[in-house]
């Protein structure tokens, strides 16, 4: 069978379906070339930092590596701010959704929280309070966000900093990307 021929979803049939997924299956690789692409577009984006936000991700990607981290842990702290590349005020709600069906549930959400994580070492500059991440207290992925915040991302705006190269990840980011592993994305294949 070649490409479905419905106008409709509700005129379309099980064997277009079943195309349109063994397609999309065969396609995956994109997904990661398109991740790859969205992180170096991020080489431009400054925004007053001492680091642009490409090199900022790759130094938390770094200092995840080197503390010891998964590769899904490693992967979401290299992804972390892709969300800058379309919108900076809910870039970490960006980030969150595109990685959610490739990490687990803990590290989508530390993307999708860690902006009220880092305000612990900023918020109070903007009269904000600074202990918004207390709200998130007994939420199990708590911990990890703390650490990837407080250990990684918040120390990873050093223009001289160790910062290991996008095709270092690159590997990882395929292997990540090549099947999405958890939520609605691994139902619906």
């Amino acid at each position: 069978m070649s490409n479905a021929t419905f106008t409709r979803m509700d005129e379309s049939t099980a064997e277009e379906w079943a195309e349109i997924g063994r397609q999309t299956s065969a396609h995956q690789g994109r997904v990661a070339d398109s991740i790859l692409a969205m992180l170096r577009s991020l080489a431009v984006v400054t925004d007053g930092f001492a680091t642009d936000q490409l090199t900022h991700c790759l130094q938390t990607a770094t200092l995840a590596e080197k503390a010891g981290a998964d590769p899904e842990l490693i992967v979401a702290s290299l992804c972390h701010d892709i969300g800058k590349a379309v919108s900076v005020p809910n870039h970490g709600a960006i980030a969150a959704e595109m990685l959610r069906p490739y990490v687990r549930p803990d590290l989508a959400w530390m993307l999708q929280v860690h902006q009220d994580f880092q305000g612990k070492h900023y918020y109070a500059h903007f009269g904000v309070d600074p202990n918004k991440r207390d709200a998130y207290v007994g939420h199990s992925g708590y911990d990890v966000t703390a650490v990837f915040t407080d250990e990684w991302d918040q120390i990873a705006f050093d223009p001289n900093g160790e910062t290991y190269p996008l095709e270092h990840f690159e590997p990882m980011v395929r292997e990540i990307f090549a099947t999405p592993k958890y939520g609605a994305a691994v139902a619906s294949r």
